[in-house]
């Protein structure tokens, strides 16, 4: 009898919950599944180790020579008055060109990748971005394979520039300087 009571106990239980589920179901009926979302994949190669490019990308004061050999920061634009901060520790913060560029590492693993919750600071408040540095040893010099993703729609095409004339060329110029 008490087998029967716990059977009848469950199918109500089960009766019950389906009618939850359907209503959550009619809940969410609004909900969709983006298939249009923008991304940014590029592979620069640098000619440099794995060691300096980490070193360079990293380095608080490596970092704002960088900076200082972009177009951003040649041209003049008003970027904000932050000085440069890296911290070096995953979950660390950092605040880049003058603090438009803020964010916190989710992943460090010395001389091979970087992956960096990435945000420009007149975004929505809360919207961060995902950027993922991979250093493949390339011959004698490394290449970055770099994915962004997670950004504001509409932002591939000046974030995409801003990697190759704020990121990359400059990155260049200095490791080529800083032999």
């Amino acid at each position: 009898m008490q087998t029967m009571n716990h059977g009848m106990a469950r199918r109500k239980w089960l009766t019950g919950a389906a009618a939850a589920f359907s209503g959550l179901a009619w809940a969410g009926a609004g909900e969709e599944i983006s298939h249009a979302a923008e991304s940014i994949h590029q592979e620069p190669l640098f000619h440099a180790s794995r060691k300096r490019v980490y070193e360079a990308l990293l380095d608080t004061k490596q970092f704002a020579a960088v900076e200082h050999l972009s177009a951003a920061v040649r041209s003049g634009m008003a970027l904000g008055n932050k000085a440069t901060q890296i911290d070096r520790q995953a979950g660390g913060t950092f605040a880049i060109y003058g603090g438009h560029i803020v964010g916190r590492h989710i992943e460090l693993v010395p001389d091979t990748r970087i992956v960096q919750a990435w945000r420009v600071v007149d975004w929505d408040p809360g919207v961060y971005s995902i950027a993922r540095f991979e250093l493949v040893e390339q011959g004698s010099g490394t290449k970055i394979v770099f994915d962004h993703t997670g950004f504001p729609n509409g932002q591939a095409q000046h974030l995409a520039e801003g990697w190759k004339s704020n990121y990359w060329e400059p990155l260049e110029k200095y490791l080529s300087k800083s032999g």
